[in-house]
């Protein structure tokens, strides 16, 4: 989850009957969707010993504090392990994996039933998921074609805080609801419903 730190674990499995030496380089760098590399936030060396058909595990922590000023809005980060067997003639694996972190900011609590024509109000709760804290947060809601745009005040950290948003909508059927949560730390966090309208 954004906001909290990455803890991976690498298998290695030595699948003969002899001894094996493994070195791994391990990296991760944060990412745009098309796989291009932002900024490198971790890289570290280890070598392991795997006796006969044995298995270890190597733990990996990325530190919230390693990563969250390089991400993007796509909250991707790359990690990569190439793993090489000492003097087995250059065999090497290289292990990757694609990390999306998940946004679980945006709370939006609807009535049980919504009228054509009659005031409804909505709460919409939103969070600091980071171990400090942000200011400047603006909240945009789009809704029937309009944005209206709502400064917040700065939120400690870990801080979940709510407002209540009305609207009158004016005609029966679908709507969808936006709601966009940007401060100085972050930017982009969304959230959306589709609110069933009835008939007067």
């Amino acid at each position: 989850v954004f906001g909290k730190d990455i803890n991976l674990i690498l298998v290695l499995s030595n699948l003969s009957s002899d001894r094996k030496s493994v070195r791994v380089d391990m990296s991760a760098s944060t990412i745009l969707y098309t796989r291009r590399a932002v900024a490198e936030i971790l890289k570290a060396a280890t070598s392991v010993e795997l006796g006969p058909k044995q298995g270890k595990h190597i733990r990996v922590k990325i530190p919230y504090t390693y990563y969250g000023k390089y991400l993007t809005t796509d909250k991707r980060i790359q990690v990569t392990a190439l793993c090489e067997v000492m003097r087995a003639h250059g065999l090497k694996l290289l292990v990757e994996k694609t990390i999306i972190l998940e946004d679980t900011n945006i709370i939006i609590k609807l009535p049980r039933r919504v009228v054509v024509n009659k005031a409804v109000s909505l709460e919409i709760s939103y969070a600091n998921p980071l171990p400090e804290p942000v200011s400047r947060c603006v909240l945009l809601v789009t809704l029937m074609n309009q944005q209206v745009k709502i400064n917040l005040a700065p939120l400690a950290p870990r801080q979940r805080s709510k407002i209540y948003f009305e609207f009158t909508p004016r005609r029966a059927g679908p709507l969808q609801l936006q709601v966009d949560f940007s401060c100085d730390k972050f930017s982009h966090v969304k959230g959306f419903v589709t609110i069933a309208v009835a008939p007067a």
